[in-house]
Parts: structure tokens; sequence; C-alpha cells
């Protein structure tokens, strides 16, 4: 975390987020919950910075094939599409993590349930939690239906907006009334999904304070967040 401050101060985003996110993991392999909510303050300044510098190039570029091609390798927001998947947007990130450019990523689904209420309504949906701290788990999913942009062009306002209902919608998911630690897990796993949801961020910082203050971990078995899948295919 030393070595994550100074990359902050540097202004080196991307090296500040991969330290953090390590940092988290080693926290949380060791059940050390005051200092997993250390690291989310440098984490959550890293990425806002990095989702700045997305933002204000102005551009949506959207992704129906995998890998990206290097002219797309440039700062921007990022709409993943079919035939690709949900689990898709994170391997866009990646690549992009790994050349350094700021992105903000959102994965959008078909819309294959006509007469449905939300009919006209765009899906949207996040996959995390593919690697739990005790090993491969089963992903949690978010999935929202947002309104279609006005005039039908995708903006970086509405990546903006729909990324903030998935992130809204995946901290619901976290039962308030369970306990700390399960609910520490809980949005980690999303986390990894919607990587750019401050709130999000913060509701891990609290549950990481709570926890560390419970005298033991919680014995009995964690319960995942029920998911609702009305519009997977």
């Amino acid at each position: 975390m030393e070595r994550a401050s100074r990359a902050l101060v540097a202004t080196d985003y991307f090296a500040c987020e991969a330290l953090c996110e390590r940092a988290l993991l080693r926290a949380r392999r060791a059940g050390d919950f005051e200092r997993l909510a250390r690291a989310c303050l440098p984490l959550q300044e890293a990425r806002r910075q990095m989702r700045h510098q997305a933002v204000d190039a102005g551009v949506v570029r959207v992704v129906r094939a995998l890998p990206l091609a290097p002219a797309a390798e440039s700062p921007g927001c990022f709409l993943v599409e079919p035939p690709l998947v949900g689990v898709d947007a994170r391997g866009v990130r990646a690549q992009l993590a790994r050349r350094k450019v700021p992105s903000l990523v959102l994965a959008r689904e078909p819309a294959i349930r006509a007469g449905h209420a939300d009919k006209g309504k765009i899906p949207i949906v996040a996959v995390g939690g593919v690697v739990g701290v005790g090993g491969p788990v089963a992903p949690a999913v978010v999935r929202v239906r947002v309104d279609p942009p006005p005039g039908g062009e995708f903006t970086p306002a509405w990546i903006i907006a729909s990324q903030e209902a998935l992130g809204d919608a995946a901290i619901a998911q976290v039962d308030p009334a369970w306990p700390a630690d399960h609910r520490v897990d809980d949005l980690l796993e999303r986390l990894e999904g919607i990587p750019d949801h401050e709130k999000l961020i913060q509701a891990l910082e609290r549950a990481a304070r709570e926890a560390a203050i419970l005298p033991q971990p919680t014995d009995r078995p964690r319960r995942r967040a029920a998911v609702r899948d009305e519009w997977g295919f």
C-alpha cells in the first residue's frame, strides 16, 4: 500500500490500481479486514482518474469481436455487444489496462423476451466472482435494463448512467443484514465485474471496517446473493 500511495502521487494510476488489487486479495486471504478497508480509498481514486480520462476522450466504441484491434486501443468508453457476452467486458478492460489505456467498459445482452414489461429497454450485464478467495466459484452476475440513449446514439454520458445503474443493482443484491465478512466477499466478487463504480468500492470499505471489529470470522456457511436471471439465455 505504500507503493500504491507513491504511484497515486506520481499519477501512475494503473500501477496504483494493480497494487491495490493485489493488496485487497492478500488482505482477504489473511483475514485482515482493516488493511482491506485501507486499500479501498486509493483504489477508488486511481479508478476515478482513469474513468475521467476515458470519458474526456468523448468516444464510445462498440466491440463485437476480440481481441481489440490496435487502432481501438485508445482512451474512451467501450460497449461490448453480442455475439460477445458479459464476461468478455472483463477481457476488454484487461487488454486495455495492459496497454495502460484508460477505459470505461460496459456489456449489453440481446433483448430476447418479447412482451416483457421493460420492452424497448437495453439489457446490461456484469459478470464478476469468477475466481474467489478460495479458488474458482460460480460467477456473480448483475443485470439491469436501462433506457436507450436519446436519438439512438451511444454517448459517454449514457455509458456512465448505465454503469451507475448496474453498480446500484449490485449493491442491492447484498443484504445489509448478512454477516460483515460475508458481505465483503459478495462485494469483492461484484467489484470484479463493475470495477469503476465508486459506491460499490465505498460499500466494500464499510463492510470491511465492520468485519474488522468482529470478535471472530462468521462460522456459518456463506450465503450467495440471489441472482434474478429473467433475461438470461
